[in-house]
């Protein structure tokens, strides 16, 4: 990798990045033959430096906030020649670079990045949409939809999603169709979450062994009024590998590479923390699709 690109939000993370913008540039020119810096400045810059000069170059690092990346790779995944993708954390959560094994500090991030190891992680897609870490709808979107930044910032969405006991105690269920080659499911449900990433909010939630190469996504449904249950759930069996396609009374996990859902009333989707589509959706998974730097990962 002799070419690189770095398209930074400054603003992001109460503007950690910029503050040692200048010792980033000056590294990554101690290593690369060329290194060319973009800073944003709304919404929307992202993903045209992506498609202006991403081709340019042999790898593309996205430095800032989940808002930011996801913006970045859906502008990335969709090139026909596509560089090697790097995460720079500058966020509150962070989560794919987590799951990735990536440095939350800025500097021994940028030094795991120089190292140019990779892996071909696969990506989710929906609605010409695109995502890394997670999809979900229910009491997920709820939430999110519900807490302010400053919640965000001291807990993380999982955690204030785990301690918001009102969401959780009067969330209403609704109508959950799914249709998949492994299970098909036709119920009540309060939440729908499927996983790519390992990570959600900061901590490993969901899904902590979730495989980013192995074309599967990890599916948990959370069915009606059991939702007291789930902090429960997390803590106990999720620690351990969760035998595939389990059901029980509460709580259904399998895993799949593609799925339809359908939902009565209509649910808004978050998509790595972004409201972009309503369902229904086809969701389904593109293998290895993205070549992306690592770090750390166990």
């Amino acid at each position: 990798m002799k070419k690189v690109a770095l398209i930074i939000n400054p603003q992001a993370g109460k503007k950690k990045l910029e503050k040692v913008l200048n010792k980033i540039e000056t590294r990554l020119s101690e290593v690369f033959g060329e290194v060319i810096v973009y800073q944003t400045e709304q919404e929307g810059d992202g993903k045209r430096l992506v498609e202006q000069h991403a081709e340019e170059v042999d790898l593309l690092i996205a430095g800032g906030g989940d808002g930011t990346i996801f913006e970045i790779m859906n502008a990335l995944v969709p090139l026909e020649n596509r560089p090697a993708f790097a995460i720079l954390p500058g966020g509150t959560c962070n989560d794919f670079s987590r799951t990735l094994g990536i440095s939350q500090k800025p500097m021994e991030a940028l030094e795991q990045i120089m190292m140019q190891k990779s892996i071909y992680v696969d990506v989710g897609s929906y609605h010409k949409h695109y995502f890394l870490n997670f999809w979900g709808i229910g009491i997920i979107s709820k939430v999110a939809e519900e807490m302010d930044e400053a919640n965000k910032q001291l807990l993380g969405r999982i955690s204030y999603y785990l301690s918001t006991s009102k969401l959780v105690f009067q969330n209403k269920a609704f109508s959950l169709k799914i249709h998949s080659e492994e299970l098909d499911y036709d119920e009540k449900a309060e939440l729908l979450v499927i996983g790519n990433g390992s990570f959600l909010g900061g901590i490993q939630s969901f899904f902590p062994h979730a495989d980013v190469q192995d074309g599967k996504f990890d599916v948990l449904i959370v069915k009606e009024a059991k939702l007291r249950y789930l902090k429960k759930w997390l803590e106990t069996k999720i620690q351990n590998d969760y035998p595939e396609n389990e059901t029980d009374d509460d709580i259904i996990y399998f895993r799949t590479s593609k799925l339809e859902v359908s939902a009565s009333p209509e649910q808004n989707i978050d998509c790595d923390g972004e409201f972009l589509d309503k369902t229904p959706a086809i969701v389904e998974v593109l293998p290895k699709h993205l070549e992306m730097i690592y770090g750390d990962m166990e």
